[in-house]
């Protein structure tokens, strides 16, 4: 797992940054939306007028509260999934590779 971002939370969603090796966002808004359905997201992730991702209210297994993030960039070749937990300073925003779901997905290592 790997923090790619810090985060504080405000009167009505969160504001931080980001930082991977292709993203460095120093202000990034997750702004509630006007939810209608109930699998619609919660938060639209901003940076500035663009918007950089979704985001939805989650409870874990352990009755933990967080947030469920998805981003994507066209400097991305694909979405990353995060997670955004309550932490001692703040709210991390926490990346972790995504498993195989089963053993045809898994590619054999070169020779």
């Amino acid at each position: 797992m790997a923090n790619i971002g810090t985060f504080t939370k405000t009167s009505d969603g969160y504001t931080g940054v980001i930082h991977t090796l292709t993203m460095n966002l120093k202000a990034v808004q997750f702004r509630p939306t006007d939810k209608t359905e109930g699998k619609g997201p919660d938060y639209r992730v901003m940076a500035g007028a663009a918007q950089l991702g979704v985001a939805w209210k989650k409870i874990a297994k352990n009755d933990r509260d967080y947030i469920s993030v998805k981003l994507d960039d066209p400097s991305l070749p694909r979405a990353i999934s995060a997670n955004l937990f309550d932490s001692e300073d703040g709210y991390d925003l926490v990346w972790s590779r995504p498993r195989p779901k089963d053993k045809a997905d898994r590619k054999a290592p070169a020779e």
